[in-house]
C-alpha cells in the first residue's frame, strides 16, 4: 500500500486531474523500471505471523534494517511504519507483509541486484531475531484472527469499509502478497496501447506466477487464490476496465473513472480523515461531508489514485498488478516479462495483434480461468493458456533481445535470461502452484508446515 503523497497545490480546474496523469509522460530514453514485492514474515519457532512488536517482530525487522543498513525511518503517529533510502521504500501491508518498493532503475540487471540485496538484508536481520520470510500469493495456514494489524491509519479505515462493499476485502488486506512492476509511457497514445495490452495479458501473468493453492490450511481448488480474492473485493475499484478498450480512452477518461470510485480518506496534518464512500466530485465542489467547504489539492488526488485497484492502474506511471508473490528467482522474472512486452515497439505491436480481437467477455473469462486453472485454463480462440503464454513469452523474449541491455560488466548481452523460470513453466506445464501441490500430495504427505523450511527466503 502506498504512503501519503505530498506536494501539489489546490486543484482549481478539473482539467488538472488528467494533466496530473499526463505529466508522467517521458521520452523512451528516460523510461525506468520500478519493482515492488511483498512477503509474509513468520516466527521460526511456531510459524505464526510476525506481530508488530516483540523480539521476533515487524518492529525488530524495521529497526534492524534501519540501524545496520542505513535506512531512514518513516513514522506515523510516533510509530515506525516504514523505511526509505535512495529512492526505495520498505513499507508494511495491513497484516505485516513486508514490501520493498524499489527505486526506478534502467535495467532488469539493476532491478535484480536491488531485489537480491534487499532479501539478503532481510534474511540477515530475520535470522538474528528468529524470523523467516516466504513468498506466496496467499497466507497458507493463518486465519484472519491470527493476523496482526499494522499501526497505519488508512488500514483501520479500509478494514471498516471492506465488509460494506464485498466479501473478500480483509482477506486481500491481511492475507495476500503480490509482486508488481511499474513502467513508464511516452505519450497518451503510448499509455493507451500499453494499458490495453497490459489488461488483456494480465491473466497470462496471473497463470505464470500462480502461487497460492492453499488457504486456511487447506487446498483451495485455485491456482491463484489471491487473484480469486480480488474478484469479490469491491467492484467499484477493481477489475478489467472495459472502457480502456473503447474509443476515446485517454487520461481524461481514466480521470473520470477515478472520480467515480468512492473515497477512503483525506490525509491532513498526519491524520487520516474518514471519507469512506464519499465522492471526490463533491470534494472538487467543496461539498465533501468529511471536510465541509474545503477543496482538494493535487496531493489528495494522488492519494485517491492509490485507492483504486484494477488489474492495471495508472498514476504518473503504469502498474502491472496481476501476479502472486513468489520465490526469489521469479521476482526478477515479472519485470522482465512486462519490460519485454511493453518497452519495445515491435513487441508491443505483436502483443496487441494477439489480443485486439478479444471481447470484454473474453478478457474477463480469461481472468477467471487463469486464477482457477493456471496454464491449463481455456484461452480465446479455443486455445489453452499454456499455448497462449508460450506465444506471449516469445514476444517478451524478442523484445528484451532487441533492447540489448547488457549486465555483469558486459558479460551478459541482454536481459533475456531473467525469463528462464517462465520458460521452464511453459516447458513442463507446471506453475509454482502445481509444484507446491505436488509436494503437498507427495513427500509432505499433507503436512503444510513443511512449506516454510523448503520455500522460505
Amino acid at each position: 500500500m502506498s504512503i501519503p503523497q505530498s506536494g501539489g497545490g489546490l486543484i482549481e480546474s478539473r482539467a488538472q486531474l488528467a494533466e496530473y496523469l499526463a505529466s508522467g509522460c517521458k521520452p523512451a530514453e528516460d523510461w525506468r523500471i520500478g519493482t515492488e514485492h511483498e512477503k509474509f514474515g513468520y516466527t521460526l519457532g511456531d510459524h505464526l505471523p510476525l506481530p508488530y512488536e516483540g523480539r521476533a517482530s515487524i518492529f525488530a525487522m524495521l529497526t534492524g534494517l534501519r540501524d545496520r543498513y542505513g535506512w531512514n525511518p518513516v513514522e506515523e503517529a510516533g510509530k515506525l511504519i516504514g523505511l526509505e533510502k535512495g529512492g526505495a521504500n520498505v513499507s508494511l501491508e495491513p497484516g505485516g507483509q513486508l514490501e520493498l518498493s524499489g527505486a526506478t532503475l534502467r535495467t532488469i540487471h539493476e532491478t535484480c541486484d536491488e531485489v537480491n540485496a534487499h532479501l539478503r538484508e532481510v534474511k540477515s536481520i530475520a535470522d538474528e531475531i528468529g524470523a523467516g520470510f516466504i513468498g506466496l500469493g496467499a497466507a497458507p495456514e493463518w486465519s484472519e484472527a491470527q493476523m496482526p494489524v499494522m499501526p497505519k491509519g488508512r488500514y483501520a479505515l479500509m478494514t471498516r469499509y471492506m465488509g460494506q462493499v464485498g466479501t473478500t476485502g480483509t482477506m486481500m488486506m491481511y492475507r495476500t502478497c503480490t509482486v508488481q512492476v511499474n513502467l513508464d509511457f511516452a505519450s497518451e497514445a503510448d499509455m493507451v496501447r500499453k494499458f490495453r495490452v497490459g489488461l488483456a495479458l494480465q491473466p497470462v501473468a496471473t497463470a505464470l506466477f500462480a502461487n497460492s493453492p492453499f488457504f486456511d490450511g487447506r487446498v483451495n481448488g485455485w491456482q491463484s487464490w489471491r487473484a480469486r480474492i480480488w474478484r469479490d473485493l469491491d467492484p467499484a475499484r477493481t477489475g478489467m476496465l472495459p472502457f480502456v478498450f473503447e474509443e476515446g480512452m485517454g487520461f481524461e477518461r481514466y480521470a473520470d473513472y477515478a472520480l467515480d470510485v468512492p473515497m477512503y480518506f483525506v490525509y491532513r496534518d498526519g491524520n487520516y480523515v474518514d471519507a469512506l464512500g464519499q465522492s471526490f466530485r463533491d470534494f472538487l465542489d467543496g461539498r465533501l461531508p468529511a471536510l465541509p467547504g474545503e477543496k482538494p489539492t493535487l496531493s489528495d488526488w494522488a492519494d485517491h489514485l492509490t485507492t483504486i485497484f484494477p488489474e492495471v492502474r495508472i498514476k504518473k506511471f503504469m502498474e502491472m498488478r496481476g501476479a502472486d508473490g513468489g520465490p526469489w528467482r521469479r521476482l526478477c522474472a515479472l519485470p522482465a516479462f512486462w519490460v519485454g512486452l511493453l518497452y519495445d515497439s515491435v513487441a508491443l505491436d505483436a502483443a496487441w495483434d494477439l489480443v485486439k480481437g478479444w471481447s470484454a467477455e473474453d478478457r474477463d473469462h480469461l481472468r477467471h480461468d487463469a486464477a482457477k486453472d493456471g496454464l491449463r485454463a481455456a484461452a480465446p480462440g479455443g486455445r489453452e493458456m499454456r499455448d497462449l503464454a508460450r506465444d506471449v513469452l516469445a514476444i517478451a523474449q524478442a523484445g528484451l533481445a532487441r533492447r540489448a541491455r547488457p549486465g555483469a560488466g558486459g558479460l551478459v548481452p541482454d536481459e533475456t535470461h531473467f525469463l528462464n523460470a517462465l520458460h521452464e513453466s511453459i516447458a513442463t506445464g507446471q506453475t509454482p502452484a502445481d509444484e507446491l501441490l505436488a509436494k503437498y500430495r507427495g513427500p509432505w504427505k499433507g503436512d503444510l508446515s513443511r512449506i516454510y523450511a523448503e520455500y522460505g527466503y
